[in-house]
């Protein structure tokens, strides 16, 4: 199978789950369930391409502290083969609160340097040996987006909840064929979708959470995917990356687009039912069991 290269997006993140998400009221909250660990966009891909057999390497940027040591030490007990760079302002850090149904209130209470003293021939090493590119859309990721862009290779990214007008986006646009985003700050998601088609992307994937994901092709194809919302909830943490790293695992494949879809809806499910990025049990045989089940 060919090899990804995943540039960057690793954090430490505390997670709390809440019957609700909080009101905007004084209160006090007496008591919550939380844990914390590994998480960002980066890590949630590297671990459910990993698990589902996809050789990859990851790059990524942590600081010089415990939180760093911690995500190095957990992705390293996972098997996945990573490096950094150091940022001198620390590890960037999330607080999600997670209400019973999934939604997320996401509080970035530290975050990475956009300027970091990138080693330019390490990651230009890793680009020569993948097959593929995903980059992420992280601040500091857009000083590497030349490079990405002068590798000739496949490049995807995922613009998680882009409103269709957010010029933040536009360098990892520009560098990718192949699109994932979620609906969730676009009610009218298909017009962007056909924008971007328009614009030369071999691929369009956009996410809708519990109302599943649409696909749209160069040749005005759109192929719809129901989500599973048979499988448990513990965690929503994750999810988008779990339907990302599902469907390439099936393209990887060539397999038909819809089956991708399918795979991508299964480790999505799959994911929720774990506190972690990816389900303790994905396996590859476990998705295409599964998926054939479904």
């Amino acid at each position: 199978m060919q090899k990804i290269f995943i540039i960057g997006g690793t954090t430490f993140d505390h997670i709390v789950h809440l019957p609700q998400l909080p009101q905007p009221v004084p209160h006090t909250i007496h008591k919550a369930v939380f844990h914390e660990g590994t998480g960002s966009t980066g890590a949630g891909k590297a671990l459910n391409m990993h698990k589902l057999g996809i050789p990859l390497q990851l790059y990524s940027v942590l600081g010089n502290d415990v939180y760093g040591k911690m995500i190095v030490e957990d992705l390293q007990r996972n098997g996945i083969d990573a490096f950094y760079d150091i940022d001198e302002a620390g590890t960037e850090r999330h607080v999600n609160l997670m209400d019973e149904e999934g939604n997320r209130i996401s509080i970035f209470i530290t975050q990475s340097s956009e300027q970091i003293n990138h080693n330019t021939t390490a990651i230009q090493n890793a680009m020569d040996k993948a097959d593929v590119l995903v980059l992420n859309i992280i601040a500091y990721c857009k000083n590497i987006v030349p490079m990405v862009m002068a590798s000739g290779k496949p490049v995807w990214t995922d613009l998680h909840d882009y409103d269709g007008k957010n010029t933040y986006h536009d360098p990892f646009i520009r560098a990718s064929q192949y699109i994932h985003l979620s609906s969730d700050n676009l009610p009218d998601y298909k017009p962007v979708m056909q924008r971007l088609i328009n614009e030369g992307k071999k691929l369009v994937i956009c996410t809708h959470g519990k109302q599943g994901a649409t696909l749209l092709t160069p040749e005005d194809e759109w192929i719809g995917q129901k989500a599973f919302t048979q499988f448990p909830l513990v965690d929503a943490n994750g999810a988008g990356d779990a339907f990302f790293s599902g469907f390439l695992f099936g393209w990887l494949q060539q397999l038909p687009l819809q089956q991708c879809m399918k795979y991508g809806a299964v480790c999505a499910a799959l994911c929720i039912g774990s506190k972690q990025l990816a389900a303790e049990n994905l396996s590859a045989e476990l998705l295409h069991t599964t998926a054939q089940k479904l």
